[in-house]
């Protein structure tokens, strides 16, 4: 739980997650992975990433960003160092030439998030 409120992403159980995103799944459609980031989630299903953005001071407006896995065509991650506290996750998405750019901070498990992203991307 601190390590969410603290800007670590943590793994969460996939079927509390399922009950939050039943409305945008599709029928087939399983979530694999689920990290969470303070308020916003990464959830890996077995047809697409769903980048889960909580909005507002309440979180009651959500932004649901759906990446099928086909779309990326490359992406990085840079892990935080002395100076610089944050990681950064970057997808870049075919036909657009700016990635999509997430930050974590300092501890976050950024490695895990990459290797899962890695596993669904180069099948």
């Amino acid at each position: 739980m601190l390590s969410g409120i603290f800007g670590n992403a943590s793994e969460v159980d996939s079927r509390s997650v399922e009950n939050e995103l039943r409305p945008v799944l599709v029928d087939g459609e399983q979530i694999d992975h689920a990290f969470r980031l303070v308020r916003d989630l990464y959830v890996f299903t077995n047809k697409r990433l769903i980048l889960v953005d909580k909005q507002g001071l309440t979180g009651s407006k959500v932004e649901y960003h759906s990446i099928p896995y086909k779309s990326i065509t490359h992406f990085a991650v840079e892990t935080a160092g002395h100076f610089d506290r944050d990681a950064e996750l970057k997808i870049w998405l075919s036909g657009s030439a700016a990635p999509i750019e997430k930050e974590f901070r300092k501890g976050a498990n950024i490695v895990e998030v990459q290797r899962t992203l890695a596993k669904y991307v180069l099948r």
